[in-house]
């Protein structure tokens, strides 16, 4: 009796191309994300990355005050994007420059503005020009001791995979000199993560906070 001819195995040569096949977008994806030089134009922030990204510190850690004097604890704006910037309060010429960029960045967003808030930190004691308070009504202006911001905010903003800068004390002039020039973005995890220099072109800081709004689901 003649046998039967024992089935051949399968190879499994297709099933590892298909599997392949479905994991390459995930592969490529991965690599791009790694590789920044392999990402689209126009995918890399503008801004300066923050690493470690580090939490608004405690009322006790930066000590703000509305400008009618009331303690003010920043973390309470926790949810909300925030988009920061440091000065003196009689705001010359670059101090005005920053706050029209973040203004205008703020009203650009359409259906999301709900989801930023604009934080001004003044530095010292001087009063601010009540043109100043009109121009830029909503912006939630709040007096600090520049040393204790200065911790927080400039202790380590680099490129991604720089090393850490240690936090520096610094006198209180010294500080609020440092902290006049750049813009910071605070996520609405109360993380601080992007910096921009005062000299920063608008179009592009805007453009950078709309990707970011539009493309997160927190805030």
């Amino acid at each position: 009796m003649t046998q039967p001819d024992t089935p051949r195995p399968r190879s499994r040569t297709p099933l590892v191309l298909i599997v392949l096949l479905s994991l390459s977008p995930v592969l490529a994806a991965v690599l791009a994300y790694f590789n920044p030089q392999y990402r689209p134009d126009g995918s890399v922030a503008y801004g300066t990355l923050i690493e470690p990204q580090r939490p608004i510190p405690t009322p006790e850690a930066l000590q703000a005050t509305t400008l009618d004097g009331k303690p003010f604890d920043v973390a309470s704006l926790k949810g909300k994007w925030l988009l920061v910037t440091a000065d003196g309060g009689d705001c010359q010429d670059a101090c005005a420059r920053k706050l029209f960029i973040l203004r205008n960045s703020h009203a650009s967003q359409g259906k999301n503005v709900e989801r930023l808030a604009r934080v001004w930190f003044i530095t010292d004691d001087a009063p601010v020009p009540e043109r100043v308070l009109e121009a830029y009504k909503g912006t939630i202006i709040l007096r600090v001791k520049p040393e204790q911001l200065q911790a927080y905010l400039l202790k380590d903003a680099t490129t991604p995979g720089a090393p850490a800068a240690p936090a520096v004390a610094a006198p209180a002039q010294t500080a609020a000199t440092a902290l006049a020039e750049p813009m910071w973005i605070i996520d609405p995890h109360a993380n601080l993560i992007l910096q921009y220099p005062a000299n920063a072109e608008p179009e592009k800081v805007r453009k950078d906070i709309s990707k970011l709004v539009y493309h997160s689901r927190i805030g």
